[in-house]
């Protein structure tokens, strides 16, 4: 079982508010958090610093969330990345497509609070 404390998180979300809110409420709950603002960014960061937990958004500039989810796939350490999907769509091409990808969860933004989030990122790394 990790630990809390060793458990790096990766936020990859371009709504200020949404992500400031997710940064504290993580460092709060005392994970260690990396930032990213778009899907380039995020994507360089995720293979850069192999963070134990990736949360992605969909729509995001420069390089969409799918895409960077593709191209994370393609990587050697990306292959097997934990990533926890948030968006606001929830159609069926972009299901299939995170299906294919192999995502631990997909949240739709507007049906979940942070202590979900929290609780679910326990529950995927036992520490609950």
């Amino acid at each position: 079982m990790e630990n809390v404390n060793t458990l790096k998180i990766l936020i990859i979300e371009d709504d200020q508010a949404l992500h400031s809110a997710m940064v504290t409420k993580l460092e709060k709950e005392g994970f260690s958090v990396i930032s990213a603002y778009d899907g380039k960014e995020g994507l360089d960061k995720a293979l850069s610093n192999h963070p134990d937990l990736i949360l992605l958004d969909i729509i995001l500039p420069v390089m969409d969330g799918m895409t960077v989810l593709e191209e994370l796939r393609r990587d050697s350490w990306g292959r097997n990345a934990e990533v926890i999907v948030l968006s606001n769509l929830s159609g069926a091409e972009k299901d299939t497509k995170i299906e294919e990808n192999t995502v631990r969860a997909f949240l739709v933004k507007s049906d979940w609070k942070l202590e979900d989030l929290v609780s679910l990122i326990k529950q995927h790394k036992r520490l609950a």
